[in-house]
């Protein structure tokens, strides 16, 4: 291997959507010496933790045409992870006005605000301003055509040297197929646009899903509804029926079928008259604007074919993605991929070939069939993260995720199991949090 020292290379680079991947990746682009333009469509940072009481004209997400709104946070929520180990690894998540240790979605919000100020990112933001085209133009530069309300112009045709997408994977809900569906009398929305209890007052709902978000809303609706009936997959048979302290909600196996009388059948055959499903059911990737030839596509929820989640090898490194992962710890995550990414432009540390990372690739994916893991599931990381952050980290020459985070990470996903209700107050890792302030203390 050679010892020579790599010429540094600036290139002019679109950043597509402003959330925390977004702004993270301007940084490190930034830091790294490259050109930076930030596309956001909102009004301002924060991507999917910008609360707003909006919900879609269409409550379950199929109608094309529908106004859509870009957040998905109920009123409620509070974040699933301390902020000790949810924040970046060089910005500590101190306390502003909520000072939980799971604090609610503003605090979040204030968090990434707070980082686009002290880095200065906000000045590379472009704000309500859409890019409703990207893909390759001539001599290899990407082409970004984008369009905004404050623009004399229909739209802006702009030539960059590369392009990361940032547009974060929580607007497309994903509906199951429920026999019967098309003839059931009652009301049905997505979790996307659940805001508040109070349209449940008194009423029989059923909730689909087992994830965070479905645990959060049965419990608030259940403030305020009649009955709440949970449909989970890969429930303990032990476990069904009436859920303990909770005198309205019960635990059912998978829907089997619903009826033109407002019956919901579960697969352990309870029948219950409903007025209302909640799908909690996840979130389809979905990239309108990107235009790549065949080279990236969404097969069953797969983005690919993508090295190690980030680089089409077709296309690698001008096009690029951050934040694709998902039950992981994320911005530490989104940070890692775009020093990765933003070093890899310089030419500081270079990809493999293509033929190599398609292999890579080609593993990948032998490896999830062998072990029965559905494609819907590629991007699903859960215990394999740290290896995946560490390996990254290793390619930039940095310190492994810190071993606090992870355990952290870990004592927390027990303690929710252990404490559903109450896990956000109540936690036994005293030890594993003064860890994080010794380390953050010699930043």
């Amino acid at each position: 291997m050679s010892s020579a020292v790599p010429l540094l290379t600036a290139r002019h680079v679109a950043v597509i959507g402003a959330g925390a991947a977004g702004l993270v990746a301007a940084r490190e682009l930034r830091r790294e010496g490259h050109g930076v333009v930030v596309f956001e469509r909102g009004e301002q940072v924060g991507g999917t933790w910008v609360y707003t009481p909006e919900v879609e004209s269409d409550p379950l997400g199929w109608d094309p045409s529908r106004s859509i709104v870009h957040s998905s946070l109920y009123d409620s929520l509070r974040t699933n992870l301390p902020r000790e180990c949810m924040g970046f690894r060089d910005y500590r998540f101190g306390k502003r006005r909520d000072s939980r240790r799971f604090p609610g979605h503003r605090e979040v919000l204030m968090y990434l605000q707070d980082f686009a100020l002290d880095f200065e990112i906000l000045e590379l933001v472009r704000f309500e301003t859409e890019v409703v085209f990207a893909g390759l133009g001539e001599g290899g530069k990407w082409r970004v055509t984008s369009k905004s309300p404050h623009s004399d112009r229909d739209s802006v045709d702009e030539i960059y040297d590369a392009v990361i997408v940032c547009n974060g994977h929580y607007v497309q809900p994903r509906l199951p197929h429920i026999p019967g569906i098309n003839a059931w009398p009652g009301k049905q929305m997505h979790s996307h646009n659940y805001r508040t209890p109070e349209p449940f007052q008194d009423q029989v709902v059923v909730l689909i899903g087992s994830s965070a978000s479905a645990v959060d809303i049965s419990r608030d609706v259940a403030t305020v509804a009649k009955e709440v009936h949970i449909a989970a997959r890969s429930v303990e048979e032990d476990k069904l029926g009436q859920m303990p302290g909770h005198e309205n909600m019960w635990l059912h196996s998978m829907i089997d079928s619903v009826h033109e009388d407002g019956t919901v059948v579960f697969q352990d055959g309870i029948a219950v008259r409903v007025d209302f499903i909640i799908h909690c059911t996840g979130y389809k990737y979905d990239f309108p604007f990107l235009e790549t030839n065949g080279e990236v596509t969404v097969d069953d929820n797969r983005v690919g074919p993508l090295y190690k989640h980030v680089f089409p090898p077709g296309l690698a490194p001008w096009l690029s993605f951050v934040g694709l992962p998902w039950k992981v710890v994320p911005f530490p995550m989104f940070e890692l991929q775009s020093k990765w990414i933003a070093r890899i432009l310089s030419n500081r540390i270079a990809l493999p070939s293509k033929e190599e990372m398609a292999e890579d690739i080609e593993a990948f994916y032998s490896s999830l069939e062998a072990s029965g893991t559905p494609k819907r599931y590629t991007h699903n990381m859960g215990i394999l993260q740290w290896d995946y952050n560490n390996w990254i980290a290793d390619q930039c020459g940095l310190p492994s995720i810190e071993e606090w985070r992870k355990q952290m990470y870990m004592a927390t996903s027990k303690n929710r199991v252990l404490r559903p209700e109450s896990y956000r107050d109540e936690w036994e890792d005293d030890d594993l949090i003064l860890k994080a302030q010794q380390d953050f203390a010699n930043y």
